[in-house]
C-alpha cells in the first residue's frame, strides 16, 4: 500500500509480493514473553504522525498513539481518549478541554500546546507533510499552505494557523473555516497526533526513537526486519494492554507469513493469502483462530472525463450497469470482496445508508446496451492499472464482461509500477477507466467523498468538477449534527450516480487469522489486531 488513503495493491486472493518472509525478525512466538507477533510491512517515511500515510508506518504509530478520540472496534462510533470533552454550539468553533495526568513516553505531560503546536507544523507548507491536507477545514491554513497537498503555488504569509488558540494547559480552542459536523470524528486519525518538544529540539533523533503517549512505546529497529514495542506502564488511556510488547515483522510474501501462523511462529496475519482463500482452507487450517470482517476500504473505475469519449454519463453509467459485480467477487476473490452499492462503505459508518449508486450498481445488461447505443458509443475500453499490484485477473473478467454484454472490445493495459501509474494521473495520461483504490482514515462517509470528487480535491484524478456536488457536499459538512449529515452526503452520492465520475466495484473484507496464543483477538475497522484488548493465554 503506497498511501493509506490511496491504495496500490488489490488483496487476497490477488496480492503479489506484499509482505515479506522474515527477515531475522526474532524467530518464532515465544509462549511466555508477553509479546504479540504480526506480519507487517517496511515504512515508507520516518515515523512521524503528519508525514505518515501508508500503512507500513501508519500501524506502529497507531499503537504508539492516542489522539482527542478513539473509535469504538464494534461500532466505530468515537469516542473521547485524550479529550474531555469536545464542545461547540456551532459546529465552527470547538472547545476542547484535555483529562489530566497523560504523559509521552519520555514522562513528559501532554498539554495543549502539545496538539496545538503539531498541527501547526503538520500544515505548514514548507515542512512538506504527506497528511497536511486534513488540517485544511482550520482557519488559516490557506495562509501556512497556500499550495495545498501538492506543495506548489505561492509562499506561506504565516507560520501558525489563526484557528488555533491554546487557552491553558488542558484547554484550547479550533476555529473552522466553515461549520463541519464531522470535525470531531476526524480527531482519532493519526495525523491529529500531539508531539512532544523533544521532537522540535532534534527531530532526526526523534525519527530514530519516536516519543508517543499510546499504548506502546519504541523499543528498536532493524530495518526490512523488525519493528518492536513494549508496553508503556504509565499510559492513561481506558485499556491498558494486557500483553508486554508487539514485533511487527517484515514479510514480501504473504505465504511465508501465513505457513508462520499455521506452524506457530507468528501470532497474526491482517489478511490471508490465495491458497488460504480458496475453498475457505483457511478455516480448516485455523479453526475457529480467523475472521472475515467488512473494512474501511473499497475499490473503483475512474474515468478520465477530459477524454471525450467518456464525457457523456451515458457511457459511464452503461459501463457500470455491464459488470456483474456478484459473479467477480464471488469467482476472482472467492468472496473476499462485497459488490459496491456506493461511493460510501454504508456497513463500516454509524448511521449510514446503503444504496447510493442506485440503479447504476445493479448488473442489467439490456439496459446497459441501450444506454451506450443512446450515446453512440462503440469502443474500445482501455482499462489501466499499475501491473505490480495484482489487477490482472480482475481487470481481465472485467473486459470479458463489456465484450460479451455490450460488444465493444476491452483491453487491460498494465503500468509496471504504481509511481509511474500515479504519474499518468497527474499528467492526465489516461485514455479509459482506470484503478482506484481507496482507504478511510475514519468512520465517516466524508472521508469517502471529500477528497475524491470535489473539484480539485487531491485524489480527483478523473477531473471531475461539479458545482452541484461541490454545494452538496458543502451542505452536509455544514450539516447542524452528524445524523443529518450523513442524510446529505447521501444525496451527495445521488450526485455522483446521475455523473458517474467513477464505477464503484467492491468493498473489501479483512480476512485474518492469529495463533492458538492468543485470547479475545479482535479485529479494527482499519484491519488491525486490537493490541490493547487481546491477551495471551496463560
Amino acid at each position: 500500500m503506497r498511501k493509506r488513503r490511496l491504495v496500490a495493491w488489490v488483496a487476497a486472493p490477488l496480492a503479489v509480493g506484499l509482505f515479506a518472509s522474515a527477515c531475522g525478525g526474532g524467530g518464532g512466538a515465544q509462549a511466555g514473553d508477553g509479546i504479540v507477533s504480526v506480519n507487517h510491512t517496511e515504512p515508507e517515511n520516518p515515523l512521524v504522525p503528519s508525514n505518515t500515510t501508508e500503512t507500513g508506518g501508519g500501524n506502529v504509530l497507531k499503537a504508539m498513539f492516542t489522539g482527542l478520540v478513539d473509535y469504538d472496534e464494534k461500532t466505530t462510533e468515537p469516542y473521547n481518549a485524550v479529550a474531555e470533552s469536545i464542545d461547540t454550539t456551532d459546529n465552527k468553533v470547538f472547545k476542547i478541554k484535555l483529562k489530566p495526568g497523560w504523559t509521552f513516553h519520555d514522562g513528559t505531560p501532554v498539554t495543549s500546546n502539545s496538539f496545538v503546536k503539531a498541527w501547526n507544523f503538520a500544515a505548514y507548507g514548507p515542512n512538506g507533510q504527506s497528511a497536511t491536507s486534513f488540517f485544511e477545514h482550520i482557519e488559516g491554513y490557506k495562509e501556512v499552505n497556500p499550495g495545498g497537498e501538492e506543495g506548489d503555488g505561492p509562499a506561506p504569509t504565516a507560520k501558525e494557523m489563526s484557528g488555533l488558540k491554546v487557552v491553558d494547559d488542558l484547554n484550547f480552542e479550533v476555529t473552522l473555516d466553515a461549520p463541519f459536523a464531522t470535525f470531531p470524528v476526524m480527531l482519532g486519525y493519526t495525523a491529529f497526533s500531539p508531539l512532544p518538544e523533544s521532537f522540535y529540539a532534534d527531530q532526526k533523533a526523534f525519527e530514530e526513537h519516536p516519543v508517543g503517549n499510546g499504548p506502546f512505546k519504541w523499543d528498536s529497529r532493524q530495518p526490512n526486519a523488525f519493528i518492536k514495542l513494549t508496553k508503556y506502564d504509565q499510559y492513561a488511556g481506558k485499556n491498558k494492554p494486557a500483553i508486554n510488547g508487539i514485533e511487527f515483522r517484515i514479510y514480501n510474501e504473504l505465504e511465508t507469513a501465513y505457513q508462520d501462523l499455521v506452524s506457530g511462529n507468528l501470532d497474526f496475519v491482517d489478511q490471508l493469502p490465495p491458497s488460504a482463500m480458496v475453498g475457505d482452507k483457511w478455516k480448516t487450517d485455523l479453526q475457529d483462530r480467523g475472521e472475515s470482517k467488512a473494512i474501511l476500504s473499497n475499490n473503483a473505475l475512474q474515468v478520465p472525463l477530459y477524454d471525450p469519449k467518456y464525457q457523456n454519463p451515458k457511457v459511464r453509467q452503461a459501463l457500470s450497469m455491464a459488470i456483474d459485480r456478484k459473479q467477480i467477487t464471488s469467482t476472482v476473490f472467492q468472496n473476499s470482496y462485497e459488490p459496491a452499492t456506493g461511493w460510501v462503505i454504508a456497513d463500516a459508518i454509524p448511521g449510514y445508508q446503503a444504496g447510493g449508486c442506485g440503479e447504476f450498481c445493479e448488473f442489467n445488461p439490456e439496459k446497459a446496451k441501450q444506454l451506450l447505443t443512446e450515446a453512440g458509443f462503440q469502443g474500445p475500453v482501455t482499462i489501466t492499472s499499475n501491473s505490480d499490484g495484482g489487477h490482472k485477473e480482475w481487470i481481465e473478467a472485467i473486459c470479458g464482461q463489456f465484450k460479451n454484454n455490450l460488444g465493444v472490445d476491452c483491453v487491460y493495459n498494465p503500468v509496471p509500477t504504481f509511481a509511474e501509474f500515479l504519474k499518468m494521473h497527474k499528467e492526465n495520461a489516461h485514455n479509459g477507466p482506470f484503478r482506484f483504490g481507496w482507504l478511510g482514515d475514519y468512520p465517516a462517509a466524508e472521508t469517502f467523498l471529500g477528497k475524491i470528487y470535489r473539484t480539485g480535491a487531491s485524489s480527483n484524478y478523473m477531473r471531475y468538477d461539479s458545482p452541484e456536488f461541490n454545494e452538496a457536499m458543502n451542505r452536509a459538512d455544514q450539516a447542524p449534527s452528524v445524523e443529518e449529515g450523513n442524510k446529505l452526503y447521501f444525496e451527495a452520492e445521488k450526485v455522483l450516480a446521475k455523473d458517474m465520475p467513477s464505477i464503484p466495484l467492491w468493498n473489501q473484507k479483512a480476512v485474518v487469522g492469529w495463533s492458538d496464543r492468543l485470547e479475545g483477538a479482535t479485529v479494527t475497522f482499519d484491519r488491525n489486531l486490537n493490541f490493547e484488548t487481546v491477551k495471551l493465554k496463560s
